[in-house]
């Protein structure tokens, strides 16, 4: 099927370039032009997406080529685009960075999808080094289309001027020129930006479309992604397609924790399920008495440290969750879900908080990054997520550790990890019958047997539990 999708990538020349900013800002400049704006975000990133929601008015999606196969990712983009005027992409670190030999890298998806990017850089401190380091982004990779430029964080008119005539004399275009302006700055915190679910300063959201919509110049933009070429997509039958008869009506209610302390989800990745039969329900651990009438649990990433006085005092939460454990209802946790699901977890001051008590030993917050990358997930035994030897796709980042003492001899991981940059392979996670927990991330769209074996564990449990009502 031919999709014509008029399309952009924003790219950096590094982390911290600023391009969040700009691209939140650029997501809600066009839509208050009367746009329909759909935006993605490029890796495994949970927070930026969020502002992207915010400016544009639609769920925002990631594109990353570890966790999706690449054809499922045109797909999927080509999907949740069709119906916009424009779509925005936004890189990862950057524009050549990635993971080990430049896996999901922003020049891999903006090539995959054939997209123009424009590159952001940095101005400040720098004159004619500007076109110097646009002409080597450009020169790298003659496959990517790099199409010009958006100067970042420039100090006057004069500096703007010094660098747009060096940029003229290599032919790069100059599609935005934005000053340094730290009333822009968007809160964060130890993992990167502050999650918009703590977040919810539209007033903010504002402030940067309105600055940025005045200094990129917002129709050379749209007239450069309308330029991008059509896209042949590959249609496959929907998840589940093959595997649920038509006559087959088995259904399941997952129950999934969204609130501040938990909201790491990719919105196609839930969707994977509700294709698998299962009706996907949200509760929230800080505010609600017990989790509501469910045939399976999730518990995704977030900051359980941030709020583990509020999760603490929540008993009668983590009681139900306890009681929903050793009724046998399927569990899952991913890295903050995980750390809610253990005993217990100390805070970056050194203070200890009790949590359900689901998995036994205990986490630690520390100083440094533990761990951020991808990584594949081999099951040890059988489990929610597949039999023993299936391999999985995700990623790693926290700031917490498992306490070693705490686990023993008898502690039954879930996996044995793989890191992709180095290859150091070690033992992950916890699983036992009907509980399964760890520091992994998963997109279900990339691993849709996992997806299909926990909805299968729900509606087993569902089955059973009529039996015995």
């Amino acid at each position: 099927m031919t999709y014509s999708i008029p399309r952009i990538v924003i790219a950096a020349t590094q982390s911290g370039s600023g391009k969040t900013t700009l691209v939140t800002g650029l997501l809600g400049a066009l839509r208050s032009m009367g746009l329909k704006v759909q935006s993605y975000k490029i890796g495994p990133d949970y927070i930026d997406p969020g502002y992207h929601a915010l400016a544009s008015g639609r769920p925002a999606h990631n594109l990353d080529s570890w966790l999706l196969p690449k054809e499922r990712i045109k797909k999927l983009f080509a999907e949740t685009a069709k119906t916009s005027d424009i779509a925005v992409i936004e890189g990862v670190m950057g524009l050549y960075d990635g993971g080990r030999k430049g896996i999901s890298s922003t020049a891999e998806i903006a090539k995959l999808i054939n997209a123009p990017v424009l590159l952001v850089i940095d101005s400040k401190s720098m004159g004619a080094s500007a076109a110097a380091i646009a002409l080597g982004f450009r020169a790298y990779d003659p496959e990517v289309k790099l199409a010009g430029v958006l100067l970042n964080r420039l100090g006057s008119s004069t500096h703007e001027a010094m660098i747009r005539e060096a940029l003229e004399k290599i032919n790069i275009p100059v599609f935005g020129a934005v000053r340094r302006d730290d009333s822009l700055a968007m809160p964060e915190r130890h993992l990167g930006l502050l999650p918009t679910e703590e977040n919810q300063d539209r007033e903010l959201i504002n402030r940067i479309a309105a600055a940025i919509g005045k200094q990129i110049d917002l129709k050379a933009v749209l007239a450069l992604a309308q330029e991008a070429e059509p896209m042949e997509i590959v249609i496959e039958p929907p998840a589940g397609s093959d595997t649920v008869k038509p006559k087959d009506t088995e259904k399941c209610r997952i129950a999934v924790a969204r609130d501040e302390a938990f909201s790491f989800y990719y919105p196609e990745s839930l969707k994977v399920l509700e294709q698998y039969g299962a009706e996907i329900i949200t509760f929230s651990p800080l505010n609600d008495a017990t989790i509501p009438a469910a045939d399976g649990l999730i518990l995704g990433g977030g900051f359980p440290e941030m709020f583990a006085v509020d999760l603490e005092r929540n008993f009668s939460m983590r009681q139900s969750i306890r009681d929903a454990a050793h009724a046998g209802m399927p569990i899952y946790g991913e890295c903050g879900g995980f750390m809610y699901l253990t005993e217990g977890l100390v805070d970056f001051e050194g203070q200890f908080h009790k949590m359900t008590g689901v998995i036994p030993g205990r986490v630690r917050m520390k100083k440094r990054l533990q761990m951020v990358g991808y990584v594949e997930a081999r099951l040890l035994e059988d489990s929610l997520l597949g039999p023993a030897g299936q391999r999985l796709r995700g990623h790693e980042f926290h700031f917490s550790a498992e306490l070693p003492n705490e686990l023993g001899s008898e502690y039954p991981r879930a996996f044995e990890f793989t890191r992709m940059r180095n290859g150091e392979k070690y033992p992950a996670g916890y699983s036992k019958k009907n509980v399964l927990g760890s520091y992994l991330h998963l997109h279900f769209a990339g691993c849709e047997d996992a997806a299909k074996c926990f909805t299968d564990a729900c509606k087993k449990y569902s089955a059973a539990s009529k039996q015995l009502g």
